[in-house]
């Protein structure tokens, strides 16, 4: 016998029976559904479970509702409601089989996102979990160095009847991309009425406020034939930088411990700082007797370091205790917390239409259009601005001597002091980090519009003694999106800088002072470094340009399938459901025209690239009854098989086969066993293939060799002794007990990314087998469990220049293409030592093998009492291997680690009595390690504490139809574990408030 409650959701279309990860409120979200009480009575019941068969995610075939062999969660529009969500991106962040996605930067220096925010299933990559919308595949929204992806800030929560998550394959039924599962967005076809929303929200310390407004509206016409609802929703969510967190503004870095003695004495090899601040630059300008040197080259009058004053003149500096290049602790340096955003704002905004039509009994129109906008505003890595040089803006200084005319008298006559050779034109050098006074804006800018239309028909008609259902789509979906910042244009820059006074004692650019008028440029605006906000407007419009790049992909997609009962076994009808697809895809960069001419940066010039392809795609799903119906055995009330077989012709990455086979067994009422064996693939997207080659400079990544980090990694012997052996190589290098690579932190190094056009598929085989349990024992009381392992070969990852360098050193033997990537200094330039890795790569690969081992847990109860009705979920997800390796021999695992702990689960409590509703949620995250070999020797704090945050919400609905809701997320205000600032809620205490009112 089926359970009340989960009975009543299928109604709603609900993806397994009993299996309800929407575990806040299964009985609201029932009726949710159909607006109907929730429980069922038991004459009742078998009326339902006859009712029209649905479409499930992970199978095309019309089947019983819950008989899907593999996992598939639901999660419902009531959860937007009861836990204050904004977006579907926030939704998403709350199943647990899902790695969040908060765009926050991690703490190491790189920047917190574009804005957009894509699902990623257990870890594997955002790119191996493919996006639907009513079953049907979207546009890929993301550029640049990525995967094909979907941002879920574009899906309209409005319309959200719910979302289904097949985990774990899928690529069988729909092709490239769904490797790790698929999630399903499906949108309302029978809203009617008008519903206003609003919502606003708050931190505590009111660092993080929140907004959303939408309106939905929608009508039934032809007497109940036809359908259209409108939607239109905004909200906000803000930048917010380090400092706005007490958790974030630590500063904290962790150096070489000079209390180590070796690899066995407890002794950590090295140490926290806080707070860390880059000693060699501040926002004044620090000053060398050489550019950039080590600390012994700090210009000194009487052994005190100088630096600029806001106002130009000469005063003391205090650099902290330093403690190598770049770090200090204390001191009048740049606090390192203060060089990148925390998380990047995000304001969205959506329209759509949807519509449908029964044209008769047995033929339907059905119609979709989206228009989506989004705007993200990040703080860019290594912002607000890196040091600018005449020279090259990676050294990091700037030349200056007694000729510069913004010089203060008393400027001169300190300097002078210093180096007496001042007075005759010997130089310094200034190392500055400009902020808002050299740039318009330090902000980056990434803005994304997409348009989506879409329609179809749908139908049955009956033909040789058969009933065949069938459909017919077709889409047209672009996307445009651009990223823009401000640089220097480094010639202007240089112009600007060499200013000199003219015969009527002007300070203006040299090039307009000399003799030849053919130099001049009447633009050209002297600036003036010394100090902070002394340059002129003149001066920022003259050197500052936009920088970025625009980005376009457009999708064609057309869809048929047609299902049939093909013949009767005892058990009953054979069913089978044909499918094919074209899709056509493109894409296009196009860098800016200061891009294009490498006036910024290292001077390489991008060039604007183009691309696309075509895919043909021709499947055949069948679901095989042998037992069943009246045709029963003993403990078989049920067995059935289902399979379907995949033949994909894509234009550039050929052909390919894929399959799935599953199996469900009843041995008895109210207990399934279910198993599938698939294998799944994901095509090389036209971004990986052909996203264009930009050098930057910026950091080079984790290097494997600092001190802090040898001792580390997924096999530690192997990586000390390839780095001892590279050491031994180049004693130029100095100690590697002590080696501290400045290029982890600070924009040294040359990263060539882009485009690999020598990708191939990747392949993967998946089996799932599990169990459940449903109104066995207890009414009401539903639970399954299913076991998840993965193992993929030539995977496309996008590899930074990090990836490379723990592949190389933690390989054995050492790949010689992969350790050749990058390079390291080999002489001192004056301000970094030997050793900095000063060049590398940024990529998508073929990554060798990955390896996923786990277990996802279901377990709902609910139950009606005489003081109100009630339901209990807990949802857990559990990760026992999650390995991978570049070379397929050597593996880096992050399972029990911060990237994927070993448990993430979640507990809700739902308690609702008439128009109340009241709920509590409880998150979990296990003790995980800080990184894969973390251990007391390499790590200060190697083991990371578990993390629980409490949420509470309330809403009531009153009989004119406004409902008013409020809750606190995260009310006992527990910050992430201790040092992370990414495991646990970083925002802490925070509250919403809601007002919904439908007519």
């Amino acid at each position: 016998m089926k359970s009340d409650a989960v009975l009543k959701g299928l109604l709603g279309g609900c993806a397994i029976a009993a299996l309800l990860p929407n575990l806040v409120g299964l009985a609201a979200q029932a009726q949710e559904a159909d607006d109907a009480p929730v429980t069922v009575s038991d004459d009742e019941e078998e009326d339902v479970a006859t009712m029209n068969r649905v479409v499930v995610t992970g199978s095309r075939i019309m089947r019983d509702v819950a008989s899907t062999p593999a996992p598939v969660a639901t999660y419902g529009a009531q959860n937007f409601e009861d836990r204050g969500l904004i977006s579907a991106a926030d939704a998403l962040n709350d199943i647990t089989s899902i790695r969040p996605d908060f765009n926050q930067a991690p703490g190491d220096g790189t920047a917190s996102g574009s804005g957009q925010q894509f699902p990623e299933l257990f870890g594997l990559g955002t790119g191996r979990t493919l996006t639907l919308v009513n079953g049907r595949r979207f546009v890929t929204t993301s550029s640049g160095l990525g995967d094909a992806q979907v941002d879920a800030n574009i899906i309209p929560t409005g319309l959200i009847d719910r979302i289904e998550v097949a985990q774990a394959g899928s690529a069988a039924v729909y092709g490239s991309d769904a490797i790790a599962g698929v999630v399903n967005y499906i949108l309302k076809d029978d809203f009617e009425g008008l519903e206003f929303d609003a919502q606003v929200g708050n931190t505590e310390n009111g660092a993080y406020p929140t907004e959303a407004f939408r309106i939905t509206a929608g009508k039934n016409f032809a007497d109940g034939k036809g359908n259209v609802a409108a939607n239109l929703e905004i909200s906000s969510t803000p930048l917010v930088r380090f400092s706005d967190f007490d958790v974030s503004n630590r500063s904290r870095i962790t150096q070489g411990n000079p209390a180590d003695t070796g690899p066995n004495d407890g002794i950590p090899s090295v140490r926290e700082v806080m707070p860390a601040y880059f000693w060699n630059f501040n926002g004044n300008g620090v000053i060398f007797s050489i550019p950039a040197p080590p600390p012994n080259f700090l210009a000194r009058l009487n052994g005190v370091p100088l630096q600029f004053a806001p106002d130009g003149s000469i005063v003391p500096y205090d650099p902290g205790n330093i403690i190598g290049i770049p770090f200090a602790e204390g001191g009048q340096g740049t606090r390192y917390s203060d060089l990148v955003g925390l998380r990047t704002g995000v304001d969205r905004y959506t329209g759509n239409i949807i519509g449908r039509y029964d044209i008769n009994d047995n033929l339907r129109f059905n119609a979709e259009f989206l228009y989506a906008k989004t705007e993200g505003e990040s703080v860019p890595q290594g912002a607000p601005r890196t040091v600018l040089n005449q020279t090259d803006p990676a050294l990091g200084a700037i030349f200056f001597n007694i000729s510069n005319p913004f010089l203060t008298q008393d400027a001169i006559d300190t300097l002078t002091s210093v180096n007496p050779g001042f007075a005759f034109g010997a130089p310094f050098w200034l190392s500055r980090h400009f902020y808002d006074d050299l740039f318009p804006s330090n902000i980056q800018e990434n803005d994304t519009e997409t348009w989506r239309a879409l329609a179809g028909l749908e139908g049955d008609f009956d033909a040789g003694g058969r009933n065949f259902y069938w459909t017919v789509s077709g889409s047209y979906a672009e996307v445009e999106g651009n990223q823009r910042s401000w640089g220097a244009d480094r010639v202007k820059f240089n112009q600007a800088l060499n200013a000199v006074r003219n015969g009527s004692g002007e300070i203006v650019c040299a090039i307009n002072a000399d003799a030849d008028p053919s130099n001049d440029n009447p633009d050209c605006a002297p600036l003036n470094p010394f100090g902070a906000g002394n340059i002129s407007q003149a001066a920022t419009d003259f050197v500052s340009v936009r920088t970025g790049n625009t980005f376009k992909n457009e999708q064609i997609d057309l869809l048929a399938t047609i299902g049939t009962e093909l013949f009767e076994l005892p058990a009953g009808p054979v069913d089978a459901v044909f499918t094919f697809e074209h899709r056509r895809e493109e894409a296009s960069f196009t860098p800016l025209l200061a891009n294009r001419l490498g006036l910024t940066g290292t001077g390489t010039m991008e060039v604007a690239t183009s691309g696309d392809y075509n895919t043909n795609e021709l499947s055949a799903e069948f679901l095989v009854p042998i037992v069943g119906g009246d045709f029963t055995l003993p403990l078989v009330q049920t067995l059935e098989l289902s399979g379907t077989y995949r033949f994909v012709d894509n234009s550039i990455a050929g052909e390919e086969s894929v399959w799935s086979l599953g199996t469900r067994w009843e041995p008895v009422d109210g207990v399934t066993l279910r198993a599938t064996r698939s294998r799944n693939f994901r095509a090389p997207t036209l971004t990986q293939l052909f996203a264009p080659t930009t050098v930057t400079v910026t950091n080079a990544g984790i290097d494997p060799c600092d001190a802090d980090r040898i001792n580390a990694g997924p096999n530690p012997d192997i990586r000390r002794a390839n780095c001892e052996a590279e050491w031994a190589a180049n004693p130029q290098y100095g100690d590697l007990a002590t080696f501290q690579d400045p290029a982890e932190n600070f924009s040294i190094a040359e990263i060539t990314s882009g485009g690999n056009p020598d990708l191939k598929n990747e392949i993967s085989d998946t089996t799932t087998y599990g169990i459940v349990v449903d109104h066995l024992l207890v009414p009401g009381l539903t639970f399954s469990a299913d076991r998840i392992e993965i193992d993929l070969e030539d995977g496309l990852s996008a590899f930074t220049n990090g990836d490379f360098m723990a592949t190389c050193y933690d390989s054995s033997p050492q790949p010689a293409d992969i350790c050749s990537v990058f390079t390291r200094l080999q002489v001192a330039d004056g301000s970094n030592p030997p050793g900095t890795v000063i060049s590398g790569r940024s990529t998508t690969f073929n990554a060798g093998e990955i390896i996923y081992r786990g277990e996802v847990y279901y377990l709902n109860y609910a139950f009606d009492t005489s003081v109100g009705d009630f339901s209990l979920g807990l949802q857990a997800t559990h990760t026992s291997e999650l390995s991978t390796s570049v070379t397929g021999t050597t593996f880096n695992r992050t399972d029990n680690t911060v990237d994927q702990p070993d448990w993430a689960g979640q507990f809700d409590a739902v308690y609702t009595n008439g128009p109340l509703r009241m709920t509590y949620q409880l998150d979990y995250l296990s003790e995980v390690l800080a990184e894969e070999g973390a251990t007391i020797e390499n790590t200060p704090v190697p083991v990371i504490d578990s993390n629980i945050t409490h949420s509470i919400s309330a809403l009531y609905s009153f009989d004119s139809g406004v409902t008013l809701r409020a809750g606190v997320t995260n009310f006992t205000d527990e910050k992430p574990s201790y040092p992370t600032l990414g495991y646990g809620d970083i925002l802490g205490r925070r509250y919403f408030a809601g007002l919904n009112i439908r007519f």
